[in-house]
């Protein structure tokens, strides 16, 4: 039996969670655990976990770390109650040698004692501000992914880690711009302010109607297109970095943890 998304909408963080990890919800996440940080997943084994760490320090608007697990430990207790980072996210992507090999709803037959798993905050999280201020998300409203495109903004470099961020776009009415990039601006967790908004072709952007990841979202008359940093971007910089290994979240279907919105030290004291 299958859990709904609209239900889940009025859920608890830990019933979500529940549900993601026996198997009965494995769509996208946006619209669910509001008020709660959400995050994107990279996985990697011990070996690359300080250079991936030093590209997160180094590029904090599209990799704002979250969280880090011990090495070897799948439970993420800095950031909620049980959370086991093997199954608690309701879909994987697997990359061998920077190429994707496979989705998957469950990691547990590929989690290795030397693995650490980085936590890094998503823009669905502001998304919430932004209806509660009357700014209308098309894709939460049409049950959709977020549209992800690879932009021409080079991200800074570390060790193997390096490429061009990934960018989400949301149409937002011209006169609701500034009041949207405010907003966002209060959630550097989340991405923060927006990198660019208007012309898609001036980051890169050839076609706006025909994402690198997630749903195509209609920019009708009056919208403005505008983009926020991504989390998505570390797997454009595992790609490159071509290692033997890496675990990420599969876009649009994240983490949500416990650790309110607007904390401004998102780890939470671990749970006896």
């Amino acid at each position: 039996m299958t859990t709904d998304h609209e239900r889940l909408r009025r859920a608890e963080t830990a019933e979500v969670r529940s549900e993601i990890r026996a198997g009965r919800y494995r769509a996208h996440t946006a619209g669910l655990g509001l008020g709660f940080l959400q995050t994107n997943l990279a996985i990697l084994p011990a070996a690359f976990a300080l250079d991936f760490m030093r590209y997160c320090q180094r590029n904090p608007k599209p990799c704002p770390l979250v969280g880090v697990s011990d090495t070897g430990n799948p439970m993420m207790f800095t950031l909620g109650r049980d959370i086991d980072i093997r199954t608690d996210v309701p879909a994987y992507n697997i990359y061998r040698e920077g190429r994707l090999d496979h989705s998957t709803p469950s990691i547990e037959d590929t989690w290795r004692a030397d693995m650490v798993a980085f936590a890094l905050g998503c823009s669905f999280t502001f998304e919430r501000a932004l209806i509660e201020a009357g700014i209308p998300v098309w894709h939460i409203d049409n049950d959709r992914t977020v549209p992800m495109f690879r932009s021409n903004i080079d991200t800074v470099p570390a060790g193997p880690f390096s490429g061009k961020m990934v960018v989400s776009m949301r149409g937002i009415a011209a006169d609701r711009v500034a009041d949207a990039i405010e907003i966002s601006r209060r959630y550097p967790l989340a991405h923060g302010a927006p990198v660019h908004a208007g012309d898609p072709d001036a980051i890169g952007i050839s076609d706006i109607a025909r994402p690198d990841w997630g749903d195509p979202a209609p920019i009708g008359e009056g919208l403005v297109p505008v983009f926020w940093a991504c989390g998505v971007t570390p797997q454009v910089a595992i790609e490159t970095a071509a290692i033997p290994l890496c675990i990420t979240h599969k876009p649009g279907h994240m983490l949500i943890t416990d650790i309110p919105e607007d904390a401004e030290v998102p780890v939470l004291r671990p749970t006896s």
